[in-house]
């Protein structure tokens, strides 16, 4: 199972940038699917997620401005980041969670220009 990420790059503070992530297999066939980031010097910390029902979650840091969503057709999580801070500069990774494994991706660089 792979999942791989892409969308990240370079915008200016209250920019906004769409990342996706895309699986190997069925986006259906997994329980939970999610973000993490990682700044440099820091702990990886949970950006959202979304259940297999459609259910999302999202830190406390990032509610209002960033939304989590499937595309079950093209097998595509995305995260519409909006209103980007210099503080969401960090490396984003995308997870899933199937059957008792969970499943990273490689990440993609989000760098917010203050």
């Amino acid at each position: 199972v792979q999942l791989q990420a892409s969308g990240g790059g370079l915008v200016q503070a209250g920019g906004s940038l769409k990342l996706s992530c895309t699986t190997s297999r069925s986006i259906s066939s997994f329980k939970t699917m999610g973000w993490y980031r990682q700044a440099p010097g820091k702990q990886r910390e949970f950006v959202a997620s979304i259940t297999a029902g459609g259910f999302p979650d999202y830190a406390d840091s990032v509610k209002g401005r960033f939304s989590i969503s499937r595309d079950i057709a093209k097998n595509t999580m995305y995260l519409q980041m909006n209103n980007l801070e210099f503080e969401d500069t960090a490396t984003y990774i995308c997870n899933g969670g199937r059957g008792s494994a969970l499943y990273w991706g490689q990440g993609t660089q989000v760098t917010v220009s203050s």
